[in-house]
């Protein structure tokens, strides 16, 4: 078991220990906003109990520091189950983030659109999830504290500063619910109808997880998708990682401006 205490000391003696305000995740196409941080980048690699996280696109490093103002712990890069199974994969990281002083976690992701008014290219502010994997990263865990309640997980206040601060970039970002799918192998057409009839607005490999760890830990979370495809059946284009890193981008452009103004006004 890592030792948090431990951990907490290490990454203050490199980055300062003043407090976190914000901890942001950061999905497919974002690795520049991490570079963007007046601060210190550490290697997960050099981070007990940190994941290894192996997908091409992310760039695993732990960066602290001032971003427009705001004190900010972002993760570069987040271990998804399907790399080894472990729906608690980013448990140690957010533990950690929550001793680092941080009250609030924004998580951002790319996921496929099951909504023709939400096409490649554009955001999503989730407003709920479907945990359509089943997993759960608090599955062992011994103390009663398991047991969190969802009600609100996705955080009403975060989103209505998020929806502000798209407003005032002239962003579109429509609210909608994230299907979580374990992957690695992208979802059938069957199995994107049965999402869609259990309300799903997008589906993607990631973020349900983190979301549940975060309320599990005391933090407040939002998450935003930027969609990078229609789902599978929804259109002809051919889904794959490589199409995934190659649209990520688009949206990437439109989630910068929003989270750089989130955090203007955060000051």
């Amino acid at each position: 078991m890592t030792d948090i205490t431990a951990l907490t000391a290490l990454v203050q003696a490199r980055a300062g220990a003043a407090p976190v305000q914000l901890g942001l995740i950061l999905g497919s196409g974002l690795g520049h906003l991490a570079q963007a941080v007046d601060g210190v980048a550490i290697p997960y690699a050099d981070l007990p109990g940190f994941p290894h996280a192996g997908v091409s696109g992310h760039n695993p490093n732990l960066v602290i520091g001032d971003l427009e103002g705001v004190r900010v712990a972002v993760f570069g890069a987040r271990e998804h189950y399907y790399e080894r199974g472990n729906p608690a994969a980013m448990r140690v990281p957010l533990t950690l983030l929550k001793a680092l002083g941080a009250e609030c976690l924004i998580a951002t992701n790319a996921a496929g659109s099951l909504r023709p008014d939400i096409p490649p290219g554009d955001l999503m502010l989730l407003s709920d999830h479907l945990n359509f994997s089943g997993l759960n990263p608090l599955i062992g865990e011994p103390t009663d504290a398991r047991f969190v309640p969802m009600g609100d997980a996705h955080d009403p206040a975060l989103r209505a500063a998020l929806k502000q601060a798209a407003e005032a970039e002239g962003i579109l970002l429509p609210e909608g619910v994230y299907t979580w799918y374990s992957g690695p192998s992208f979802e059938t057409p069957a199995e994107i109808r049965a999402i869609k009839i259990l309300g799903g607005d997008a589906v993607g490999m990631s973020t349900v997880p983190e979301v549940i760890l975060a309320r599990f830990l005391g933090l407040r979370v939002a998450a935003i998708s930027t969609i990078t495809n229609m789902a599978q059946g929804m259109s002809d284009e051919k889904i794959s990682h490589e199409h995934t890193k190659a649209m990520a981008p688009l949206g990437a452009r439109k989630l910068d401006q929003i989270l750089r103004r989130f955090l203007r006004n955060m000051r």
